[in-house]
Formats: structure tokens, sequence, C-alpha cells
């Protein structure tokens, strides 16, 4: 299925918002960020599992990274192939989870929110200082196609649909920003003397 496909756009914001989000607001309600990440099967767009930041547990399970290690907990006869596989991730990939993503062997991601997002939005700079302070790199600076794999912005995909779809996009987008927001207050509001080094 294209990248760009209405059905696919769809779906994706869809599992952000049914299966995601609910998980998101439980851990944004603990103190953890609002980063999230799901997994699907290119085959038919079900969903294997879909997870949240956990970083009040351990700082390195970002919503991607938590969701990775949830993957791997399942049993092997029913963890489908990575390269079967959509990954999902409500926001950007930082370095680490660009990183996991790429050693086990997605050759995809799908993203809702950029890092610039992240920063300005949602006042969470960290995946941008650390790819400009470790790796020199500016916005943006990374190789969005390389040779492990590809990585499509949604609202991106979204603005190159036709009518009618384009707006039936770009309005979904616009409630989950909304949401995001909200979340993102929680959070800013509940994070200190939390345990997240990175906070």
């Amino acid at each position: 299925m294209k990248p760009d496909n209405p059905t696919l756009i769809d779906r994706l914001l869809e599992v952000i918002e049914q299966n995601i989000v609910p998980k998101t607001r439980a851990g944004v309600e603990a103190g953890n960020k609002l980063f999230g990440a799901a997994i699907l099967r290119k085959g038919d767009l079900s969903l294997v599992l879909a997870e949240t930041n956990n970083e009040l547990e351990n700082p390195l399970w970002h919503g991607e990274m938590h969701a990775l290690k949830r993957f791997y907990e399942l049993p092997k006869d029913k963890r489908p192939d990575t390269a079967d596989c959509i990954f999902l991730s409500t926001h950007e990939p930082c370095s680490l989870c660009l990183s996991a993503i790429t050693w086990t062997g997605f050759d995809n991601f799908f993203y809702l929110f950029s890092h610039e997002d992240s920063r300005d939005a949602f006042a969470i700079p960290h995946d941008l200082k650390i790819l400009k302070e470790v790796f020199r790199l500016d916005p943006g600076g990374y190789n969005a196609e390389n040779a492990f794999w590809k990585s499509y912005s949604i609202p991106a995909l979204g603005r190159k649909l036709p009518e009618p779809e384009r707006s039936r996009v770009s309005e979904k987008i616009a409630r989950l920003t909304e949401t995001y927001a909200q979340l993102s207050e929680i959070y800013q509001e509940s994070k200190a003397g939390n345990a997240i080094p990175l906070s």
C-alpha cells in the first residue's frame, strides 16, 4: 500500500486516537511524557500493539522504545516480522528511537508531530538539542530516506491528498492536535520533581 493512500492515513490517525491516546492520557496523568507509538501489520492494517512513554520506570522507555520492548515480549509465534509491519509514532522519533527502529529492522515509520512541534508546541526540546549537540544536525538534518527505512510525516502526506480526503484528514489532525495540547498541559503542570532526567 502506498504511503499516501487515504485508507492508510485514516487508519494511522484512528490508531493514534483510539489506541495510543488512552494509554498516553493515563501515562501523562502519572507524570510521563506524551509520546506514544504503535505497530501495525502491513497486510491488513490490524493493530499488533500500542504503547506510550514510561520514562518514570526507565528513562529509556520513550514511547517508541516502550512499544518495541512490549513487541519483543510477545510470544515469537504471535510476533510478526518487522519487515511486515508499519511503525507509527505520535512524534518524530528522537535519535535513540531512530536507532532502535533501525536496529529492529523496520523499513518505515510514520509520525504525526515533528521535532519542531515537540519543541514549540509541547515544550520538549530535547530531541533537537541532542541532534545538534551530539550529532551536529540541524532540524531535519537526518536522512529521512536511507538504506534502512523511509520516514513519513502524516500531515505532509495528508496535504497531498485530493479533496474531500484532504479536508477530512486535516480535521482529524486538528482534533488530535487539540487532544495533545491538553495532554501537554497536564504533563507540564505535573513534571516538577519527577525522576525523568530530561523532563
